[in-house]
């Protein structure tokens, strides 16, 4: 049975709660300059480049819009009087749920898709979960922009709340790169959880009120849409952004200390496993 002397060195050494983020911050420049080359690699020799950026968060807006409010007639009261306002409602809730998909999807393949990284270079592999949530933000910046652009033209000048939204935000990224180490780690050894996350994101894009208020769950179940800290960043962005409302500094400080812990608990799940990797492939 390991010592108490053992267990502090870890909670203060490579296993640590503030292990996740040394090793970030101390590969930073390394982090965004991976982070471009991947941006930068989705577009290239692309006859739009980096316009598709643009285009294809438009095109999914148009479509999801006509299907929920002409198709299926949802409605959000008195909240979104208009087609336009409810096209602007749908793309705040899709943009931070967009950046966890992008990431968390990408997780189970993260290690198999740089075994050069693992097998002939001596690299922190426990950055590469950073790269991919720092490159799904850039495009989830540009899609901000693009939302704050459709408000201006059809409501007016947002809240001043709306510098709060990086901030409401902040758990789930932290939640989203947390879940990112350990997939990715869990993806080297067992090859089905590629599609065990595909099912995962699928469920909770439903689960989670995008296309719907979260008024319109019953109100014996709301409290199982809450448990989602993704629903919870979903509605407080749009109070910010819609109703000038300030985030529930209770609900904002419990979901970023649960995502501290999945970010510590996902970086010490991988930096234990990770020794095994170049053995599995």
């Amino acid at each position: 049975m390991a010592s108490l002397g053992t267990i502090a060195k870890e909670l203060v050494g490579p296993l640590g709660p503030q292990s996740a983020f040394v090793a970030v911050l101390k590969n930073r420049k390394l982090v965004i300059r991976l982070a471009r080359r991947e941006v930068e690699s989705r577009y290239r020799g692309s006859l739009l480049g980096l316009l598709w950026a643009f285009i294809v968060p438009l095109l999914l807006l148009s479509v999801y819009t006509f299907v929920f409010s002409v198709v299926f007639s949802v409605r959000w009261g008195g909240l979104a009087g208009s087609r336009s306002e409810f096209a602007l409602l749908l793309f705040c809730g899709l943009i931070i749920y967009n950046v966890f998909n992008e990431s968390l999807g990408r997780a189970p393949s993260l290690m198999l898709a740089h075994v050069t990284y693992i097998k002939k270079v001596i690299f922190p592999v426990e950055i590469l979960p950073w790269v991919s949530l720092l490159a799904a933000v850039v495009n989830g910046t540009i899609s901000f922009l693009i939302l704050l652009l459709g408000y201006v033209v059809v409501i007016g000048t947002p809240p001043w709340a709306v510098f709060l939204v990086p901030v409401i935000c902040l758990p789930v990224l932290l939640m989203t790169v947390g879940l990112s180490l350990f997939f990715s780690s869990i993806g080297v050894f067992v090859r089905d959880t590629q599609q065990f996350i595909g099912i995962l994101t699928m469920i909770l894009l439903f689960m989670t009120p995008i296309f719907y208020p979260l008024s319109a769950i019953p109100i014996g179940y709301q409290w199982i849409a809450r448990l989602n800290p993704i629903a919870t960043a979903v509605e407080q962005c749009r109070d910010a952004l819609f109703a000038g409302a300030l985030p529930n500094g209770v609900a904002l400080v419990t979901n970023l200390a649960c995502s501290l812990f999945i970010v510590w608990f996902g970086n010490a799940w991988f930096i234990k496993t990770k020794k095994g990797f170049a053995d599995v492939i």
